[in-house]
């Protein structure tokens, strides 16, 4: 029997849990599934992390209820993604902050994004006649900005290139409470398609320069403690040289795609096998260190078409 696509065969529901990584800081989590991070401040609430549809965004609404009444007033998007944003209208924010360069993706490649994790993830999309369409910033910036919620500051920071070029990371002072988006990860694959694996290493070092007492990651549990947070980011800086270091190899002998592959499942299935979403993110991961490693430094746009294309080569 052929193998199913990416996730199209993962039809099992996820236990959600709500977790408090810090004073009136909560982590939504659920297995491997994307995460979402709430920020209570004095006078409203922030959300980092939209979900792909609305419908799961009341989920992540009815969570934030049981814990505070105050409006939400932000919606923060660490990146463009679909699975990421697309949930956007259920919050009513009144403001939607991205960086620069991840409203310039959505302009690029949003609507490609969308048909191509469609395809992959059905479960993730449960409600999506909802949507109504691409979620668009109502602020963006470039290197980084502060939002005041009442007393709380909240700084929004560019640190690097990792998961995508746009990736933007949330730091709440008061409590050294950092939420990172997919550029951390714990206990799940972290999907690389459309990443630079050269450059997220040293964005993780910056992730580690400030010594965060707990960490929202994009997948997995929250990370409380330091203990905690500096294995993930290592776990996660493991799993990237990991990933593109035999494929450089690959490509420096001028091997193909399909040895590339073979070569990352030598390197990584012993290590990884067992994470979240590992089967999901393998092809779309060896195809971007493959381009990487051969010189192409901005990600190849995915389309529906081309994902289905890479996996009839790999799957074989």
């Amino acid at each position: 029997m052929a193998k199913a696509f990416a996730s199209q065969g993962d039809l099992t529901e996820k236990t959600i849990s709500f977790t408090e990584v810090g004073d009136g800081l909560w982590a939504f989590t659920a297995e491997g599934d994307p995460n979402t991070g709430v920020i209570i401040g004095d006078e409203s609430v922030m959300i980092v992390e939209a979900q792909a549809t609305p419908r799961l965004a009341r989920m992540v609404i009815e969570k934030v209820r049981s814990v505070t009444d105050k409006p939400i007033s932000h919606l923060v998007l660490t990146h463009y993604h679909a699975v990421r944003v697309l949930g956007a209208s259920a919050y009513g924010a009144r403001e939607i902050i991205m960086s620069d360069t991840a409203r310039a993706q959505v302009a690029e490649r949003g609507q490609e994004d969308w048909d191509s994790e469609f395809g992959r993830f059905p479960r993730l999309f449960q409600g999506h006649e909802e949507i109504p369409g691409l979620t668009w910033p109502t602020t963006t910036f470039s290197d980084a900005m502060t939002v005041y919620l009442g007393n709380r500051r909240v700084d929004i920071m560019h640190v690097g290139r990792a998961h995508t070029a746009g990736d933007a990371v949330i730091w709440v002072p008061d409590q050294e409470v950092l939420f990172t988006g997919d550029i951390v990860e714990y206990h799940s694959a972290c999907y690389c398609g459309d990443g630079h694996f050269t450059d997220w290493p040293d964005t993780l070092d910056n992730v580690a320069s400030f010594e965060p007492q707990a960490i929202a990651p994009g997948r997995g549990d929250a990370l409380v403690g330091q203990a905690m947070v500096e294995a993930a980011i290592e776990n996660t800086k493991d799993f990237v040289r990991s990933t593109y270091r035999p494929v450089e190899k690959v490509v420096a002998r001028g091997g193909t795609l399909k040895e590339a592959w073979d070569a990352v499942r030598a390197e990584c299935d012993p290590k990884f096998a067992d994470y979240a979403i590992y089967e999901h993110c393998l092809p779309f991961n060896v195809a971007r260190a493959y381009d990487e490693a051969r010189g192409i430094d901005t990600p190849r746009i995915w389309t529906a078409e081309r994902d289905q294309q890479m996996w009839a080569a790999l799957q074989g």
